[in-house]
């Protein structure tokens, strides 16, 4: 963006400058929508006309400033340029190098924010960088930002658009650069990618409290923050009366605890479902295999008469994710991250001689979980360096699963607050015209799979009514994740990837499956590449025209003599043996792996543990073994004939 003026010098007075002010995504190197409406607003110090000079047209278009603002529409042409941009209320401000295209809105968490290099560094990164030389293809990144109402400006990283080379792509959006490389290489016009994104976020923190109030589970919630209009002070005063009712639900429902009194902190003897762990250890390698929720660790220790009155340090190793700590029934200290060392005090007036007992509670929400590290690391440190130590044998309980516990409230300063990037970083585009959005979000919302089929589908809706644009909507399903499974009825991924489906139902969206390049222990996969490649095969066939893009999908099923025989829209193709990853249930709704037969468009299961199936399911595990495709190289994506959960 350059700035042109004339300083007009008086005898005794310089006069006051004029300035024009525009939206951030407003600069060089700028791409607009073609053949749509481009609504250049702005504010200027002046009260009167303001034009706006466009390259590709001969007659100027005026408005006129109001209250200090102006907002002047201007249409645009079919794809072309460089074009330069005058808006000039006495004193021009000009755009250059800009292009006409097309422009996608490009969002979500994580793996869409995932650079190309930066801390993501995906396949082959180092000769896709070298590569990113595409003069046509523009690169807008916005701020990361949070308000708690709608705002009218953003921010923008880099000064604003960026032409697409090396030094441009290292910490851009890896899927919003391949989708507009694979657009470009297709369409041979200029195409614009807009990446809003911030990883870890949940997709009510990108929806509207409008449209949120609208969604089951959150009427409530949305009804108090209105409640606060956006003031800081009553928005924390909800949050701690918001946290203050699920501690107490939660206590409620653990068996750790009497009201809010914690039980297993003392001497109580231990009754039943106890068992040993040894630690330090991740308990989903010592007995509780995908587990996440709470559970009650317990040891005693013998204290000498010496040691006796003397306070001790009591470390703990790392635990995934939180704990809360008690010695002899009194709470001493809580700590919170993965991984990250615990080293807690306890006081001398609670160190007794002979019998005493460590109760630890520890919270996992997702991974591993347990009080992990090596040996050494968990012990009690007294003064003078005895020291007792700990690893070894404790007994354990279950506390809460993870799926019977009330949501935790984000806080009011947090990014994943409701509607939050939805007023900092989606509101202020709604005058930009755009040609679609591709989306790419779900893992924060993971254990909300019942209720993330509403959500999403009202934040899609949300964002079209924003925009006044019923424009196309294309998301990546979440990829394979954790450790491969044939058969896992309650996989929670399993669920979430059902529920992202359900938005297919809308018009004009797209889903693209992932279910086979994913990575088992890396959250964030490399191949980001193919993923923004079946989003282009997408948006090139349904909104240009371009190719085909069907995804595989089973249309029926029968039961014939003790078999489960699906009926697919297409004929299949199976890479690497037999087809993999499918299961089958019988009355008791108990699934087992099935063994499958692909004859053309149809699958044969069978398995002898369930000589009377009624159900089947494909791909329903965190991370499947599917190999199944379409003869277009599409993966089937998962699905399943029941609904028993």
């Amino acid at each position: 963006m350059k700035k042109y003026w004339w300083i007009l010098l008086g005898a005794f007075a310089l006069p006051v400058q004029a300035e024009v002010s525009l939206p951030a995504y407003f600069s060089d190197n700028m791409v607009v929508q073609q053949k749509s409406t481009l609504v250049v607003s702005g504010t200027s110090t002046r009260q009167g006309p303001v034009s706006v000079k466009v390259g590709w047209k001969s007659e100027s278009f005026v408005g006129a400033v109001a209250g200090g603002k102006f907002e002047i529409a201007v249409p645009t042409p079919k794809a072309g340029g460089p074009y330069t941009i005058v808006i000039d209320d006495g004193d021009p401000l000009v755009l250059q190098n800009v292009l006409v295209g097309e422009v996608w809105f490009c969002s979500g968490q994580s793996n869409m924010e995932m650079p190309v290099v930066g801390w993501g560094r995906v396949m082959n990164c180092e000769q896709e960088t070298a590569a990113a030389d595409y003069p046509s293809i523009r690169l807008l990144q916005v701020k990361k930002s949070k308000s708690h109402t709608p705002a009218d400006a953003v921010g923008v990283n880099g000064g604003g658009w960026a032409v697409c080379a090396p030094a441009a792509v290292e910490n851009f959006s890896a899927v919003a650069y391949f989708y507009a490389r694979s657009l470009w290489q297709k369409l041979k016009v200029p195409v614009g990618v807009i990446d809003c994104s911030w990883g870890g976020t949940p997709a009510e923190a990108w929806t509207s409290l409008a449209a949120l109030k609208q969604v089951w589970g959150f009427g409530s919630d949305v009804a108090g923050i209105e409640r606060c209009e956006a003031r800081t002070e009553a928005l924390w005063a909800k949050h701690r009366a918001d946290m203050l009712r699920r501690e107490h639900a939660m206590n409620a429902c653990d068996p750790g605890m009497r009201g809010d009194v914690p039980r297993w902190t003392t001497g109580e003897p231990s009754g039943e479902g106890w068992g040993e762990m040894n630690l330090p250890t991740a308990w989903e390698n010592a007995g509780l295999p995908d587990y996440d929720g709470s559970v009650w660790f317990r040891k005693e220790v013998e204290i000498s008469c010496e040691q006796a009155g003397k306070a001790l340090t009591l470390n703990l190793g790392m635990i995934d994710d939180k704990d809360v700590v008690y010695f002899n029934g009194v709470k001493v200290g809580e700590g919170n991250g993965y991984y990250v060392k615990r080293s807690y005090t306890v006081p001398a007036p609670l160190v007794k001689a002979g019998k005493n007992i460590i109760a630890v509670k520890v919270q996992d929400d997702s991974g591993a979980g347990g009080i992990c590290g090596a040996p050494d690391d968990l012990a009690l440190s007294a003064a003078g360096g005895a020291v007792i130590p700990l690893a070894g044998a404790w007994d354990y309980h279950i506390g809460v699963p993870l799926s019977q516990q009330p949501p935790l409230p984000p806080s009011p300063d947090s990014q994943n607050y409701p509607a939050v990037l939805y007023n900092a970083m989606v509101y202020p585009f709604r005058n930009f015209p755009i040609k679609g959005v591709i989306w790419y979000q779900g893992e924060a919302n993971v254990d909300r799979a019942v209720q993330y089929a509403p959500l999403f589908q009202a934040m899609i809706a949300d964002w079209r009514k924003l925009w006044k644009n019923d424009f196309p909507f294309y998301f990546v399903q979440l990829a394979n994740f954790m450790e491969r499974r044939d058969v896992q009825p309650s996989s929670a991924w399993a669920h979430l990837r059902e529920a992202q489906a359900e938005a297919l139902h809308l018009e004009r969206t797209g889903m693209a499956v992932a279910i086979d390049i994913g990575e088992a222990y890396d959250i964030h996969p490399k191949n980001k590449q193919e993923v923004a490649a079946r989003l282009a095969r997408l948006a090139l066939a349904r909104t240009y025209g371009k190719g085909r893009c069907e995804t595989p999908a089973c249309v029926g099923y029968k039961i014939e003599k003790g078999t489960v025989v699906l009926s697919f829209d297409s004929p299949l193709v199976v890479k690497g043996g037999a087809p993999a990853a499918f299961a089958v249930a019988g009355p008791d709704m108990k699934f087992y792996p099935a063994e499958a037969s692909l004859s053309g468009d149809k699958v044969t299961l069978k398995c002898e543990a369930v000589p009377c199936p009624v159900a089947a399911r494909y791909g329903w595990a965190d991370n499947p073994p599917c190999n199944l495709y379409g003869k277009n190289g599409l993966p089937v994506a998962p699905f399943r004939t029941d609904a028993f959960e």
